[in-house]
């Protein structure tokens, strides 16, 4: 089965004995793959000789790759294949994003520095003084929904209450990315994800800024969101009526400020909560431990793959590379154990709770179409 996820795989990943040894098959888009593996050697010198022998195989492009659809027969058993993301026609296993310990390419500050320098950019400007529309900024060419986002912006005929910014590579890139710095994006009342090519590493940077954020109907999933609930952690957008809904938020927000900025809290505390990176350890710990429980074979070194420590990884690279490494390197291991996992979600309480949700968003879209009669 995991043999079968060789040609939609990156990299082969074998712990042996608690060390890694890495077999790469393609090369990822910029340093992705570099990062992740990156992240598991920090997973390994925080919990030394905790983690069990195992073998996987790891996608590190944005879409998914293994299809429900391609797999429905008693026989056609999918390759375990772990992923950033995941979405309801998909088996793709989900797995910390490479920026967690840093995105060289945009001088994106490993996730505990940066969520910092967010948190001291939220005290910039009072909330109520903030800037009373919705913010937008990234690349639109990556998705038809962003760019039908890029619609709802300011003209002079029509104003949806979106300000919406197309990000300038070339200028930003001969800037170091001064001007996209995510500590100072934090001066709008309302933030705006949008998804990419599928789910986007910024839906953390946005939701932990403090604004209410609007979450455009994500249609894939990361490994910390599902959980979050609208109206209590953000505030649901549909794709149809995208302008309009955006417009009533930040009009409904902007006469009941109270309400609004504490969804804007709620949603920053669940990241302040729930994304410690003590936390995104202990996930990445008890998806590789009860993974490996399912293994029906012994782990072996494979021929061609080669063994990786962190010591020897930082000291090949050089610039913001290395510096991101050193910074997010685990200096010792944890004084405390893995958290303990809560009990799995009941099918009675899992229900429930996707019913809540929907008539969460139902609430929203009937307060919508209200306003229009």
């Amino acid at each position: 089965m995991i043999e079968r996820g060789k040609n939609i795989s990156h990299f082969r990943l074998v712990i042996v004995n608690g060390k890694a040894y890495i077999e790469k098959f393609a090369k990822s888009y910029q340093t992705r793959d570099v990062f992740t593996i990156w992240g598991i050697l920090q997973l390994l010198r925080l919990y030394p000789g905790k983690v069990p022998d195992l073998e996987l195989m790891f996608h590190c492009g944005d879409k998914t790759v293994v299809f429900k659809k391609d797999f429905q027969g008693p026989q056609m058993s999918p390759p375990p294949v772990f992923h950033y993301c995941g979405e309801e026609n998909s088996y793709d296993i989900v797995f910390p994003d490479w920026t967690f310990w840093g995105w060289a390419e945009l001088s994106i500050r490993p996730w505990e520095t940066t969520l910092h320098n967010i948190q001291e950019g939220n005290k910039m400007v009072k909330w109520k003084d903030r800037i009373p529309y919705a913010f937008w900024k990234g690349n639109p060419k990556v998705s038809i929904i962003r760019r039908e986002l890029g619609k709802c912006n300011v003209t002079e005929k029509q104003d949806w209450n979106a300000r919406i910014y197309d990000i300038q590579w070339l200028q930003e890139r001969a800037s170091n990315f001064e001007n996209s710095k995510l500590e100072n994006q934090c001066t709008f009342r309302y933030k705006i994800y949008a998804e990419g090519a599928t789910w986007s590493v910024s839906e953390k940077y946005i939701i932990a800024c403090d604004s209410m954020t609007m979450f455009i109907e994500p249609k894939y999933y990361d490994f910390f969101t599902r959980n979050m609930l609208p109206l209590r952690h953000y505030w649901p957008i549909s794709t149809k009526n995208m302008c309009e809904e955006i417009k009533y938020a930040v009009d409904w927000g902007n006469a009941h400020l109270d309400h609004a900025q504490a969804i804007g809290d709620g949603g920053t505390n669940y990241i302040l909560e729930n994304l410690k990176m003590k936390f995104v350890y202990d996930y990445m710990f008890h998806l590789l431990n009860n993974y490996s429980k399912l293994l029906k074979f012994k782990p072996t070194i494979p021929i061609g793959a080669v063994e990786i420590c962190s010591e020897s990884m930082a000291c090949s690279l050089h610039g913001q590379r290395k510096h991101f490494m050193v910074e997010s390197m685990v200096i010792s291991p944890s004084d405390t154990p893995p958290c303990i996992l809560p009990p799995p979600y009941t099918p009675e309480t899992l229900k429930e709770f996707l019913q809540e949700k929907e008539n969460l968003i139902k609430q929203v879209k009937t307060r919508v179409i209200n306003t229009k009669q």
